[in-house]
């Protein structure tokens, strides 16, 4: 059921005076027997039997769902096509049943370790109904946002599939041939549960070349998959802690939007009053549009995209258009669009005793983390520097390859090499609606700290 109180926002440059909201709502709880009423019809040509290499069971045992080529000591039959999966070990016990498909860069994804339960598109469909039930409070009218998270990837048991909710739509970034092939799986199950206006599937750049999937947008309405012009999709707007955000439906980073810093933006923006702020990989401005609200002295935005910060002061008209930010608000707000370490290097030492710094992934694969934890360290160490005595820095990284534990050393790392000593304030990651699933650490992929630097 949508809350129907009206279309909300134009993304026209005059700014309108009346905002309403709209709120996606579970409507229907379809039971486990009829979650997905129209098969998709895969000509799969039967199960595969996997046995894993000596030594190589362990971790699996420990329910982590990825298996890569070295792992695998034979297939049966040999693989011709992307289908269903038993997986055992070399002693030939069970571990779990699988998706398996050698033309993916994860050829294996563990789905179930339960061997009496039955691993079809039912169960995915069961999967992404339970996924969403597990977000109720964020589906309410009595939430403080109406964009969240529903389905989180593997922490939600569904491989390479990140489905968010902005007001009356649903986007869906999918990043794995497993969530390509049971897009219409996903698609009519939360369309029955939801009613949204549009669901659009989009392939994460970053995998689709990898993963052979096409980055054309897909579209459902209804549950069913239509084609619709670009310019059909207006921005929605969406309510977070009492911010409006415009969000576009077909462009921006990921998904549009980082819901994922919900929480940590109302963290970070309690130290905002009468502060000097920096406000460092802005894109948008979120963490702007907060540390304006909490009455922060004066907000500098710096990002690659000059689109981004354009899109950042219509926002902030927006809200002052709304009300939900002071007249005048606009003086406040400075913005750079160049290279953010470059810019940090070019920063005025002492001028800021606020600073966020929230990069994009750096450590994209763990071979990568060595290069990406020198990077993290020049840029934080440059931060330490720049801020006045006794200030805030807010950090993050958004790498799963990087562990927590990275993170702390290299925050010590760039201490030392700026002369100065730090205080840990508040330890901070995703908010709940990204849960971490404790057998795949890598949904751990958020974290953050709120420092103080003593120099």
């Amino acid at each position: 059921m949508i809350d129907l109180q009206g279309r909300i926002a134009s993304h026209h440059p005059v700014y309108p005076g009346i905002l309403a909201r709209k709120q996606l709502e579970i409507s229907a709880i379809p039971s486990k027997d009829n979650c997905n009423g129209k098969p998709l019809k895969l000509k799969l040509h039967g199960m595969y039997r996997i046995t894993i290499k000596h030594g190589k069971e362990k971790q699996l045992l420990r329910h982590h769902p990825w298996v890569f080529t070295g792992a695998i000591d034979r297939t049966e039959p040999e693989f011709s096509k992307e289908d269903w999966a038993e997986v055992y070990t070399d002693k030939g016990e069970f571990i779990a049943h699988g998706w398996y498909d050698e033309k993916s860069h994860i050829v294996l994804h563990l789905l179930s370790w339960n061997r009496k339960e039955s691993v079809d598109e039912k169960w995915v469909a069961t999967k992404v109904r339970e996924a969403v039930l597990r977000r109720r409070e964020f589906l309410s009218r009595e939430s403080n946002t109406n964009a969240c998270r529903i389905i989180h990837g593997e922490a939600d048991f569904l491989p390479g599939i990140a489905a968010d909710v902005y007001s009356s739509a649903i986007r869906v970034v999918i990043s794995s041939r497993f969530a390509n092939t049971f897009t219409p799986v996903i698609a009519e199950t939360l369309d029955n549960m939801l009613h949204p206006d549009v669901i659009i599937f989009n392939a994460d750049p970053q995998y689709a070349s990898s993963e052979g999937i096409s980055s054309k947008p897909r579209y459902f309405k209804n549950g069913v998959e239509t084609k619709l012009d670009e310019a059909e999709l207006e921005p929605v707007t969406i309510l977070e802690n009492g911010i409006y955000y415009e969000v576009p439906l077909t462009k921006g980073q990921k998904s549009g939007f980082y819901c994922d810093q919900r929480d940590n933006r109302v963290l970070v923006s309690k130290y905002a009053e009468g502060r000097t702020c920096l406000d460092v990989c802005s894109y948008t401005g979120a963490f702007t549009m907060h540390m304006l609200k909490e009455g922060a002295r004066s907000v500098k935005s710096i990002d690659a995209s000059e689109s981004a910060l354009r899109h950042l002061l219509y926002q902030v008209h927006l809200n002052e258009n709304r009300g939900t930010l002071p007249e005048g608000t606009r003086e406040k707000v400075e913005i750079l669009s160049g290279d953010c370490f470059e810019e940090m290097r070019r920063t005025e030492e002492g001028k800021y005793d606020l600073i966020v710094l929230d990069p994009p992934k750096l450590a994209k694969t763990k071979g990568k983390l060595e290069n990406a934890m020198k990077a993290y360290k020049d840029l934080n160490r440059v931060a330490m520097m720049k801020i006045q005595p006794n200030g805030i820095i807010a950090t993050f990284s958004c790498s799963g390859a990087m562990t927590r534990e990275d993170f702390r050393m290299m925050l010590s790392w760039a201490a030392k090499d700026a002369g100065v000593e730090v205080q840990v304030l508040e330890s901070l990651g995703a908010g709940s609606d990204h849960p971490i699933r404790l057998s795949f650490p890598e949904s751990e992929y958020l974290k953050g700290y709120i420092i103080r630097v003593i120099k």
